[in-house]
């Protein structure tokens, strides 16, 4: 079972400001649960990942299993992880797991994204998170995705905004990270991590101008490589217009 909830986007506004408008009236319910246990499914998994625009660090998803009565996380406010605060993400992340039937965690690195893509690397989180719940789901819901998980999937745009299970999902995945940047910071502590979580801030983006990426940076991402002279100086090579006689003196020094 595939299914499409689309929310049109008028004419002339953009993606994006079309999305933050729409969020701000949309009602996250059980409601495409309950549409799914009335056609016979019983054991959905919300799927969800956060991270994916990050130019640091992994990708993380969450796959959660809620009960069929959950109308206490409606009661707390539980939406997509980007409306919350970070306290009020941090005490539905405890209720979410308190509650759940089942929920599970995934990364995958910067390496693997600069490898696969960002889009397969958030793929393969989400499946790995689905793979690794105690207890095995017979329909998936997935926000704006399918993953190659061998069960019917409902694709649901908007689903972190719309669907409780989504929801879950998200800020399980949303805290997880943040808690895994806090402690990358201690390690790499010229970046701020502990404030953006790896994304391309105004803060981030001086940080990498003066210090360079770290070995955890996706390096295939624009701002990122635009940082590094040895990407600069790769592509350049690669691209045929690097010829000896006529190199820069900031890139001679690197040979």
């Amino acid at each position: 079972m595939s299914s499409l909830f689309r929310i049109p986007i008028p004419a002339g506004v953009t993606k994006a400001t079309a999305k933050q408008q729409m969020l701000k009236q949309l009602v996250c319910s059980d409601a495409p649960e309950q549409a799914l246990r009335y056609h016979g499914y019983r054991v959905i998994a919300g799927v969800d990942e956060v991270g994916r625009g990050a130019l640091f660090g992994p990708v993380v998803a969450a796959a959660v299993i809620l009960p069929e009565k959950c109308g206490v996380l409606s009661r707390m406010g539980l939406t997509d992880s980007k409306q919350l605060t970070a306290e009020q993400r941090e005490k539905l992340d405890r209720k979410i797991r308190s509650i759940a039937l089942a929920f599970a965690v995934a990364e995958v690195d910067a390496a693997t994204i600069d490898r696969v893509n960002i889009y397969q690397a958030s793929r393969m989180a989400m499946l790995l998170a689905v793979q690794q719940l105690g207890v095995t789901p017979d329909h998936l819901v997935i926000d704006a995705m399918v993953i190659d998980y061998p069960c019917a999937q409902t694709k649901l745009y908007y689903g972190d905004a719309l669907c409780l299970s989504i929801a879950a999902a998200s800020v399980v995945a949303k805290v997880h990270r943040d808690r895994l940047c806090r402690e990358l910071d201690l390690q790499y502590p010229h970046y701020g991590l502990a404030s953006h979580k790896g994304y391309g801030t105004p803060e981030h983006r001086r940080a990498l101008a003066e210090h360079g990426p770290c070995a955890l940076h996706r390096r295939t991402f624009a701002p990122v490589a635009a940082s590094d002279p040895d990407a600069v100086l790769e592509e350049q090579i690669e691209s045929g217009d690097l010829f000896c006689e006529d190199l820069d003196p900031s890139i001679e020094s690197l040979l």
